[in-house]
């Protein structure tokens, strides 16, 4: 893996994070019932896009791992890419980096 995929995997966690943990803070606000912090709380987007994801995984299968990608698929609750829960990228695309790499 290159270093510009490791920069662009770490972005992508740094992104699911940051969603996480907002979504953690708005639940807080749900819990506790302060209203004045959820309507300051900023909007996050969502942290990956299915086309970004799919290109990770079609470089992946191209490279002869189009079986240990379905079988991802399938250890994340889905038998295609489009029926993934999106929250559930990050996770996805961290399992898929490593294949085809030496350990």
């Amino acid at each position: 893996m290159d270093k510009t995929s490791d920069m662009v995997l770490t972005i992508e966690e740094l992104r699911s994070a940051v969603a996480a943990i907002n979504d953690v803070a708005n639940r807080m606000v749900r819990v506790f019932g302060n209203e004045a912090f959820a309507e300051d709380a900023p909007a996050v987007k969502p942290a990956m896009k299915l086309e970004e994801v799919r290109a990770v995984l079609a470089e992946k299968s191209r490279n002869g791992y189009t079986a240990q990608i379905h079988s991802l698929l399938q250890k994340y609750g889905a038998d295609r890419l489009s029926q993934l829960d999106p929250t559930k990228y990050a996770a996805l695309l961290a399992d898929a980096e490593v294949l085809g790499d030496a350990t």
